[in-house]
């Protein structure tokens, strides 16, 4: 099937100067039988070299991490559903702030490729070289975006951002078919990051310091201690304070804790703090499982101790409520005849507790798979602009996480997030002018 004449040119000129023809132009674009894929490349190449970038330092917009995040969830979704958070990503993306003139990373050269010059770069915080060098790399690959994502891994700053972005858009590389050219905007866009003036070393070096000249690591493994021994773990990770805590867990890391055990205390810990964390601070403190999932995905780094303790750092940071305080699982007034779309709609209405316990209902009559979908589906009817698209990429967070995870862990970090998707509602507005271009 070939494209309408002038299709094509349509969608590159509503990347460059998005109208109220968008989400027309996209369902047209998509039509195509590799529509969707090659619509994501362009607006990837498109954009990226126009974004002022350092205008977000040290914060980045997430519309492109949003653009990840949709396809990890496109298995759990209807087509219509993907196809219309696919189309408010990319409309997030296309309206991010604009560098004026020619300056920006439209106006780097195409370097060399040589990874000596990307790590010198990134050692002396020169993000313009990053960004040209890696444009000279001739076929980018996954491993690519993970040695990126190594050099930064000890950086936490903005919650981690830059090992995050790393890992979310090799992701993305890999979702669109690891096109040459894209990828390359891709991994360039990665080192300008990793090159950027802000860093924040503190955790990895107070961690250093704490376990000395004595090197080990933490051996990759599923987890093992009892559902109590996890418990206990996450209670220091979220009373404690910061530097009682680094002695407390550099003892759990030296006695030989495994990386599934770890884990399954941090995501705990991090389970509560979405429990306990207000309207305001949802999205933000969603930050948390997005940073667990990057680096369980990549199992720690190999067992670099370091990334365990910087995350425990980061979790421990957001508040604790008192325990009596904290929202509580409250059945219905009258129980929906259809699980799902009850809690769909509990969620969608912003009443917490009374998702958190039609989502518990449905994890135990339907199973994982049934909640995870509804959580998807939920997280995809919130605009973009509304929590930074922080609803897609904790849903995302889960399905990476919950493999990993002892079961515990598992309906604890459901329960939260099915809390945190209720108390966050925002508009939907965009979203259903993309369903009716889309049809």
């Amino acid at each position: 099937m070939s494209l309408p004449n002038g299709m094509m040119d349509g969608w590159k000129a509503q990347l460059e100067q998005p109208d109220d023809g968008f989400f027309r132009i996209f369902a047209a674009r998509i039509q195509d039988p590799d529509g969707i894929r090659d619509a994501v490349r362009e607006a990837v190449k498109a954009l990226i070299p126009l974004i002022d970038w350092e205008a977000y330092s040290p914060g980045v917009p997430h519309g492109l991490m949003g653009l990840r995040a949709a396809f990890k969830l496109r298995p759990l979704l209807a087509e219509k559903s993907f196809h219309r958070i696919l189309a408010t990503q990319l409309h997030a993306f296309a309206h991010e702030g604009r560098r004026p003139g020619t300056g920006g990373l439209k106006a780097i050269g195409r370097g060399s490729g040589s990874w000596q010059n990307v790590r010198a770069a990134i050692a002396k915080k020169r993000p313009s070289i990053a960004y040209g060098e890696m444009l000279g790399i001739e076929a980018p690959t996954l491993d690519d975006f993970q040695a990126l994502g190594s050099l930064v891994q000890n950086d936490m700053a903005n919650v981690g951002h830059k090992a995050v972005m790393a890992h979310q858009l090799g992701e993305l590389f890999l979702a669109l078919e690891s096109p040459k050219a894209t990828g390359k905007y891709l991994l360039g866009l990665v080192a300008w990051l990793a090159a950027t003036e802000l860093t924040d070393e503190f955790w990895s070096q107070r961690a250093g310091k704490r376990m000395g000249d004595d090197a080990f690591q933490v051996e990759v493994r599923s987890a093992r201690l009892s559902p109590e021994a996890h418990s206990a773990g996450a209670r220091e990770i979220c009373d404690l304070g910061l530097v009682e805590l680094l002695d407390h867990f550099i003892a759990k890391l030296r006695e030989g804790f495994g990386s599934g055990d770890l884990l399954a205390m941090l995501v705990l810990a991090a389970s509560e703090k979405q429990l306990d964390a207000r309207r305001d601070l949802e999205g933000k403190t969603t930050c948390t499982l997005v940073y667990l999932a990057t680096h369980a995905m990549r199992q720690m780094e190999g067992g670099d101790p370091r990334l365990y303790v910087q995350a425990a750092a980061l979790v421990n940071l957001f508040p604790t409520d008192e325990e009596e305080r904290r929202v509580r699982p409250a059945p219905p007034r009258k129980m929906p005849e259809d699980l799902a779309m009850g809690l769909l709609d509990a969620i969608l209405d912003s009443e917490p507790p009374q998702a958190m316990y039609l989502a518990s209902k449905l994890q135990e009559e339907q199973g994982t798979a049934a909640l995870l979908s509804i959580l998807a589906e939920a997280a995809s009817q919130n605009d973009p602009a509304f929590n930074h698209s922080q609803h897609i990429l904790s849903v995302a967070a889960v399905v990476d996480l919950l493999p990993l995870l002892p079961e515990q862990a598992q309906s604890a970090l459901l329960i939260a997030v099915t809390k945190s998707l209720a108390n966050s509602q925002g508009t939907a507005d965009l979203g259903r002018l993309a369903e009716r271009a889309l049809g």
